[in-house]
């Protein structure tokens, strides 16, 4: 498209003038014979903007109609005349200026080819990474009109014709489905269609992803950002009732029953679908879905884009007539078409050249595809072609680097991955093996790079610099070709250096989040084409990166499935005792953990403790690690004196086998201080804290991040303790030195801003704490996403603020949120969602809505003692709240006799001494003596120590 042709405007209704001009054009053109390519050569044209100006109904631009008329020998002049006239009609249209006529929906009118109307004023959105349009696209008119035909129904699916020559390369697509697709997503955008979503449409995740994202840029009423699901199901009731125009491109669907609940509805004259599939499936045309089945070109389409793309690329001189022979042996198949193109360009072969070559290369061949799928000698053809790029490309490329490079690419994610994998070590190492360059330099960079850059050139790969962590992509027919033709002894080295590369540039950190999503798609392809492979001798590290990727960007459900399936693999494939099986059940564990199911995680952390104390002996730091899991589900139910058991057994056994100066050491007893502060027992806490940072800074360092940690702990005890200015130092002390070293993006750091917003609200200083506290959860939302525990914590921790401020109608809103939040990612039962309710609670109540309160303050109680038992401690917290709420109602003597309870459960569980058991003793007191027993209240506060 020409710069003049850029963003033409639709015209809305009939336009007489407009008629008049397509129809000089089309008659004059039929005259000729000329096809349209060949007339846009010769006006120096596009095709798309000749194909646009005889067909779509909106006004070329005057330079495409006076190229026209001088290429067609027409009456400029006269045309010109013609084209100002539509020009006038689309200005003055009824309703302008100031919107529609009555009755008439802004974005209704007559839409265009494959896109909606466009909206007066607004800008057209895109949602979604349409594949960029190809060199010399060929419209393919006939199609078009068949699918512009049977879209009146709302919905269009492409699939690629049954006969045998479309099903290339054992069933694999290459039709261009896709690309035609994109050529509507394109066009829709160019004509400002008010939505274009394109949705890669072969995963659920991605689907529900795209269309959440969706709702949330269309401001559809009801998506929060917050449950992708339900603002899923949000955009398409927005679908359903909007009057903004919209395409939505549903690309390779692979499993209808993944999509069948989430097709858009049909909106004929306002939206509409467009899929594609290699399936033919009848459940993909049901309610009203037409199918329109993709070939390969034909002939002179072929041959028209051989001529266009060669031409376009300088190659003209390359066409000497055989076009049509190329296009023949070549089966009009559009990809294997691509790849012809790009070799005559960068061989500067003649078309008669090219089909010496190939039809050499073809008789070495036999072996390349079974002889099963070679059904009409279409696929042996197709297969030569992509091959005959890539024995080029080798030749082109540096010795011995080009072949393996794309063996690699071929396990890796279609849609993209970083550019940054290739110069990782395992990829430098495994390329200097294959060269067979033993003895001689490595691989360099350099060599990667100029690789790469030759397989672009013969069209093996695409890449896109603007496309963050997914430069470089190979279509999913290459990698098939590449992948089917690897010998078998090559497959577990492959496999191998693909996922070494992966683990070595997964960002310990799991941020920037982008890059994290990025690289779990990749494992996920690497799984699915050679996951025998990475379970050769053990279970690959990138396999364990991926889980525990999941758990880190807060996806607890997926990560609950991923480890569901890793473990039942490490059972059949390595036996219920190796080590790498008990990795797998651990991670298992601590995924039940984050769901909130402390039961289910301690049933199997109970028995992965005692499978490593049989299988590795008591003494091995694996079974101590399963001890000390053990023992932090101890410390979630509530038991903490089984916590502190095990704790001070996994302290005592590391000092034994590892000194007192090993970093698990210092863990280990940093775990037991922690325990000792839950139980009250700060004094003791303090101790083994004061000497964990001292040993840290000692051992490790004054900037480790352990040690850092260590501080921050130290920090937590000095406040227990009421040493508030001690922990505040420390506290600001550790934030500075995160952020010095780590960034103000890390994680640590963020958690380091939180605590010290904290502290701020704790000791009154509520306006610097709402800073901070605003300030992280913000960042939060920016780096984890709003759904990320740690951003649903941050929003928590901002509501508190707002309270301490008195903004309590802004603490409301977000303790909504998140309690809404809590219920819908963790479930009911969960205790953050528990505490969550009871934090909504304590704000009701300081709106006066003490009915509400109490409501949920009951429900906590009882889901407390239900889920957690009643010597749990946020039962007995619970419990407290509920006295209060019933003193506030003047219920008092209810009140009373839940607050003798709690101090006689305190009593019992924590000792008299504790913090906690004389805070329900004072408060014990203190209901006495407002119900006039005083000498009852009098003994309470004689027995306070």
């Amino acid at each position: 498209m020409s710069v003049a042709d850029e963003m033409p405007e639709p015209v809305e209704g009939s336009c007489e003038a407009l008629s008049q001009l397509q129809a000089q054009l089309g008659n004059a053109l039929a005259s000729t014979g000329q096809t349209v390519t060949s007339l846009a050569r010769k006006a120096g044209l596009g095709r798309t903007s000749v194909s646009n100006a005889l067909h779509k109904p909106y006004v070329p631009s005057a330079r495409t109609v006076a190229a026209l008329a001088q290429a067609l020998r027409l009456d400029q002049e006269g045309l010109l005349r013609l084209r100002r006239q539509a020009e006038a009609a689309q200005e003055h249209r009824p309703g302008d200026p100031g919107g529609p006529g009555p009755g008439v929906p802004a974005s209704l009118g007559r839409p265009s080819a494959g896109v909606g109307s466009r909206v007066a004023g607004q800008q057209g959105l895109l949602v979604g990474a349409p594949p960029l349009e190809a060199s010399a696209f060929q419209p393919r008119e006939g199609l078009r009109e068949r699918i512009d035909a049977a879209r009146a129904g709302g919905a269009v699916v492409l699939t690629q014709a049954r006969r045998a020559s479309a099903g290339v390369l054992s069933g694999m697509g290459g039709v261009g489905k896709s690309q035609l697709a994109a050529q509507y997503a394109h066009q829709a955008v160019a004509e400002a269609t008010g939505l274009v979503v394109w949705v890669p449409a072969g995963e659920h995740a991605q689907l529900i992803a795209l269309y959440a994202q969706a709702a949330l840029r269309v401001g559809a009423v009801g998506a929060s950002g917050q449950d992708p699901e339900q603002d899923a199901r949000v955009f398409l009731e927005w679908l359903a009732t909007t009057d903004r125009s919209w395409l939505v491109v549903l690309d390779d669907v692979s499993d209808p029953g993944v999509v069948g609940p989430w097709w858009p509805p049909a909106r004929p004259g306002i939206g509409w679908t467009l899929a594609t599939t290699r399936l033919h499936d009848p459940r993909l045309t049901g309610g009203g879905r037409a199918r329109i089945e993709i070939d390969v070109y034909t002939p002179q389409e072929a041959v028209d884009y051989l001529q266009e793309r060669v031409t376009g690329d300088g190659g003209g001189h390359l066409l000497d007539g055989r076009e049509g022979e190329v296009a023949r042996v070549l089966g009009h198949l559009p990809l294997a078409l691509g790849h012809a193109a790009a070799y005559l360009l960068a061989e500067e072969l003649t078309c008669s050249q090219y089909l010496t070559r190939l039809a050499d290369q073809a008789l070495r061949l036999e072996d390349v595809l079974p002889e099963w799928a070679d059904t009409e000698g279409y696929q042996r053809q197709v297969a030569a072609a992509l091959l005959l790029s890539l024995d080029a490309a080798e030749q082109a490329g540096p010795e011995g680097v080009v072949l393996p490079l794309v063996r690699l690419l071929a396990l890796l994610d279609p849609n993209g991955h970083p550019e940054s994998l290739w110069t990782t070590p395992p990829v430098a190492s495994f390329l200097t093996a294959a060269r067979g360059q033993e003895g001689k330099p490595a691989t360099t960079t350099e060599e990667v790079v100029r690789a790469l850059r030759v397989l672009r050139r013969y069209a093996l790969i695409t890449t896109d610099p603007h496309t963050p962590h997914r430069q470089i992509r190979m279509h999913a027919l290459t990698g098939r070709a590449a992948r089917e033709t690897t010998p078998t002894s090559q497959h577990p080295d492959l496999a191998t250096t693909a996922a070494d590369a992966l683990v070595a540039i997964w960002p310990p950190t799991d941020l920037p989040r982008e890059l994290a999503q990025t690289l779990r798609a990749n494992t996920t392809t690497l799984l699915q084409h050679a996951e025998k492979q990475l379970w050769q001798g053990g279970m690959h590290w990138v396999i364990l990166a991926n889980g525990r990727s999941l758990r880190a960007g807060g996806l607890h459900q997926d990560a609950h499935k991923y480890w569901t399936s890793v473990t039942e693999t490490a059972t059949h494939v390595l036996g219920p005792d190796h080590p790498d099986t008990l990795s797998a059940r651990a991670n298992l564990a601590a995924t039940y953990s984050d769901l909130g199911r402390h039961h289910d995680a301690l049933t199997l952390q109970e028995a992965v403790h005692a499978d490593c104390e049989r299988l590795l002996g008591p003494d091995h730091s694996d079974t101590l690690g399963a001890r000390a899991n053990l023992a932090v589900t101890y410390h979630r139910l509530g038991r903490h004196n089984h916590a502190l058991a095990l704790q001070e057994a996994v302290h005592a056994d590391s000092v034994r086998l590892l000194g007192t100066n090993h970093p698990n050491t210092f863990y280990a007893r940093a775990n037991l201080a922690d325990t000792y502060r839950n139980l009250g027992r700060h004094h003791e806490a303090l101790t083994l804290e004061e000497a964990v940072c001292d040993d840290s800074e000692r051992f490790l360092g004054p900037d480790h991040p352990d040690t850092f940690n260590a501080r921050g702990n130290l920090a937590a005890t000095y406040y227990r303790l009421g040493r508030h200015h001690e922990a505040l130092a420390l506290l600001e002390a550790v934030l500075a030195d995160r952020e010095r070293l780590l960034g103000p993006d890390h994680p640590s750091t963020l958690l380091a801003r939180a605590n010290l917003a904290a502290t701020y609200s704790n000791l009154g200083r509520h306006h610097e704490a709402l800073t901070l506290q605003e300030a992280v959860h913000a960042d939060c939302e920016r780096l984890l996403g709003p759904d990320h525990p740690n951003t649903i914590t941050a929003r928590a921790n901002l509501a508190v603020t707002y309270s301490g401020l008195g903004r309590h109608h802004d603490a409301l809103t977000l303790l909504e949120a998140v309690h809404a939040d809590s219920e819908r990612l963790l479930g009911t039962d969960h205790p953050d969602t528990l505490g969550a309710r009871a934090n909504l609670a304590a704000t009701y109540h300081q709106l006066g809505r003490h009915h509400d309160a109490l409501t949920l303050l009951e429900a906590v109680h009882a889901d407390s003692e239900r889920l957690l038992g009643t010597d749990h401690p946020d039962t007995l917290h619970a419990r407290a709240n509920l006295a209060v709420a019933y003193s506030n109602l003047g219920r008092h003597h209810d009140a009373l006799t839940l607050q003798e309870t709690i101090h006689a459960d305190c009593e019992r569980l924590l000792g008299a001494d504790h913090p906690n058991t004389i805070s329900a003793r004072t408060n014990l007191a203190a209901m006495y003596s407002g119900l006039g027993r005083h000498h009852e209240a009098a003994r309470l506060r004689n027995e306070e120590p």
